[in-house]
């Protein structure tokens, strides 16, 4: 073979080299391309959790402000909205409002909600209540979570943390993130039509202080 031929030869090995790194090229990006269509229309905040479709944790919890203790199994029949907060969570002052009236606008409808004080003083979470509101005694109750028990059964990592349960006491959606009113009150109509909610992330959680 002369170097002529050589050479021809050595360019036609490198076009085809190049012809099949393009070909390749075009594969992948017509994947990434089929994945990002197939998830349009879907809510990028959209996260679910490995609880969902499991019973809640039943450990009875002292109430915040009075004596005695309520379990989630004593809500068995209701739609119950469990709360994590705390009075030195930001994003807990945020939603605040919202839950308040969730709860009252949903009472009605049997659903009850449970502020749960996560890894705070009771004389500031019943500032904070003092401060920002209550909801009606009959549709929102506050409760203590000593050793943070509960929140470690429901694997609440900050605060923030919200979750749905239904009528038989299983976990169906969860709020990651300062809730909205608009987020709660499309989460329980979808639960009291009988469908499956939509789990959503609306911001970072806050860790308890010195986690």
């Amino acid at each position: 073979m002369t170097t002529v031929d050589s050479l021809a030869a050595a360019r036609a090995k490198r076009w085809r080299m190049v012809r099949w790194i393009a070909l390749l090229a075009v594969v992948v990006a017509v994947g990434i391309g089929a994945v990002l269509g197939s998830r349009l229309g879907e809510d990028p905040t959209l996260v679910d959790s490995p609880l969902i479709g499991k019973p809640a944790p039943t450990k009875p919890l002292p109430y915040l402000e009075r004596e005695g203790a309520l379990s989630l199994a004593d809500l068995h029949g209701q739609i119950v909205v469990v709360n994590f907060w705390a009075s030195w969570c930001t994003a807990c002052r945020e939603e605040h409002a919202a839950l308040v009236s969730a709860a009252n606008a949903y009472r009605a409808a049997g659903v009850t909600f449970v502020g749960v004080s996560y890894q705070d003083q009771r004389s500031a979470a019943t500032s904070f209540l003092d401060e920002l509101g209550r909801g009606d005694p009959g549709a929102y109750r506050y409760v203590t979570d000593p050793a943070s028990r509960l929140a470690l059964d429901f694997g609440v990592f900050g605060i923030p943390e919200t979750f749905v349960l239904d009528r038989t006491g299983t976990i169906v959606a969860k709020i990651t993130g300062p809730s909205t009113y608009p987020l709660l009150s499309g989460a329980l109509d979808a639960v009291l039509a009988g469908r499956r909610p939509a789990s959503y992330t609306e911001g970072s959680v806050q860790p308890a202080p010195g986690r």
